[in-house]
C-alpha cells in the first residue's frame, strides 16, 4: 500500500529525542537528551515530555493516543496531525524529521507488532539514521560501513530484514560469506573482540547492542557515512 508523504515537518543540525507512546521512563529520557537534548513526540509520547517539564518542539501523529488535556497544554503551532491511517505514528514521525540522527525512546516497549512494525519503519526510511532505545538493549539499521568502538566480550547482535551480505572486522564469528536472510543465516549474540568494523551491502541490516552502548552508537552514526539513499 502506497503511503502519503509528509514534509518535513522539523528541521535541525544537531541529534533530536523522538519520544513513543509506549513504555519509557524519565531516565530513559534524560539518557536520550544528553546526547539529543531537544525532543519531538509522536502522538501520546508527549505525555512523558510534559510529566518531565518538556515541551516538545513538535507533536507528530494521528492524534488518536494523545489524550485531550494533554492535548490542550500544548501549543497549536506544535501540534502536527498525519491523518492517514496507512502508517504508524513512528513511521509518520520518522520521515517528517530532518536531524543528523533521531535518538527514539518508547518505541522498544512490550508488544511484539509494535516492535516489528519499528524494525520495518527503519528500514523503510534508511536514509534516516535513528537508534532506538530499549530497556536492554539500542537497536538501529547499518550504514553501508560502520566502525563500533566496543569493548572486547560486547554482544553484537545482527539482524537481516532481508536478503543482505556484508564484511566484518573485529567480531568473533565474522560475516564475510554469508548470505543473510530472516528465513535463513541471522547474525544473533556474536561478539566483539574490540573495535568492530562493519560493511553491508543493503540496507536491511540490524545493529542490536546492549543499552550501555548508546554512547558508542551515538558516536558511530554520527561519523558513518555514507548514507544510504532515499527510497
Amino acid at each position: 500500500m502506497k503511503r502519503a508523504s509528509v514534509e518535513a515537518i522539523v528541521n535541525s543540525d544537531r541529534p533530536l529525542t523522538l519520544i513513543g507512546g509506549g513504555f519509557a521512563t524519565q531516565d530513559d529520557l534524560t539518557a536520550a537528551r544528553a546526547h539529543a537534548p531537544e525532543v519531538v513526540a509522536a502522538d501520546s509520547g508527549a505525555a512523558l515530555a510534559l510529566r518531565c517539564g518538556i515541551m516538545p518542539r513538535a507533536v507528530i501523529g494521528d492524534f488518536d493516543s494523545l489524550a485531550p488535556e494533554l492535548r490542550a497544554q500544548i501549543p497549536d503551532d506544535r501540534l502536527h496531525p498525519v491523518a492517514e491511517q496507512d502508517s504508524t505514528d513512528f513511521d509518520k514521525a520518522l520521515r517528517a524529521i530532518e536531524a543528523p540522527l533521531v535518538l527514539g525512546i518508547g518505541f522498544l516497549g512490550d508488544r511484539v507488532d509494535h516492535l516489528l512494525a519499528c524494525q520495518t519503519t527503519l528500514v523503510r526510511r534508511a536514509e534516516r539514521r535513528c537508534i532506538l532505545m530499549g530497556r536492554k538493549d539500542v537497536l538501529f539499521l547499518c550504514p553501508p560501513a560502520l566502525d563500533l568502538p566496543l569493548a572486547p566480550g560486547t554482544r553484537v547482535s545482527l539482524f537481516p530484514m532481508g536478503a543482505v551480505e556484508g564484511w566484518s572486522e573485529g567480531l568473533t564469528w565474522p560475516i564475510q560469506g554469508l548470505n543473510f536472510a530472516p528465513d535463513g543465516v541471522v547474525g544473533t549474540s556474536n561478539r566483539a573482540l574490540g573495535p568492530v568494523r562493519l560493511e553491508l551491502t543493503a540496507p536491511r541490516m540490524l545493529v542490536i547492542l546492549p543499552r550501555s552502548c548508546l554512547g558508542e552508537a551515538v558516536r558511530a552514526l554520527a561519523g558513518a557515512a555514507p548514507r544510504w539513499p532515499a527510497p
